[in-house]
């Protein structure tokens, strides 16, 4: 079955909110937002430009397996630099594997170097299961003769 649908699609239906912090912020604080939040990772912005992303995974890769002091490392010490993005145009399909290939439970969504939202795999996962559910009412609808073009 193919997927379809786009990343602009998941935004209007999930908001375009982004959490951010500070390369300077302390892993301690971001991991605080992230709590406050309920969400999995944080932007990383400078000067209204994207650094980077730190994620819950950093934090217990980078700095609890080694017994560092998330109250005194800075987020700019654990971020991941090297990030996959996307932009609003891109399919759940593409950022499904994009997500896959690189190992990544976050994109960046991008326009012309701005941030314009953030998608997790778990968005991805809830449009194709809402995706799939409407293909199969449609199907039973079709099949049940109370389907109505």
């Amino acid at each position: 079955m193919e997927i379809v649908g786009t990343i602009s699609e998941i935004l209007n239906t999930k908001g375009n909110q982004v959490w951010s912090v500070s390369p300077d912020t302390t892993v301690f604080d971001s991991l605080k937002v992230m709590g406050e939040k309920n969400i999995g990772a944080l932007l990383v912005m400078e000067g209204g430009r994207l650094v980077g992303v730190v994620s819950e995974r950093d934090y217990t890769r980078k700095i609890a397996l080694f017994g560092r002091n998330s109250r005194s490392t800075r987020v700019r010490e654990i971020l991941t630099s090297v990030m996959i993005s996307v932009t609003p145009k891109h399919t759940v399909q593409e950022c499904m594997e994009l997500m896959t290939t690189h190992r990544v439970r976050h994109l960046p969504v991008l326009e012309e170097d701005r941030v314009v939202g953030i998608v997790s795999i778990g968005d991805l996962v809830n449009w194709i299961i809402n995706a799939q559910r409407t293909a199969l009412d449609q199907l039973q609808n079709y099949i049940t003769g109370q389907y109505h073009v």
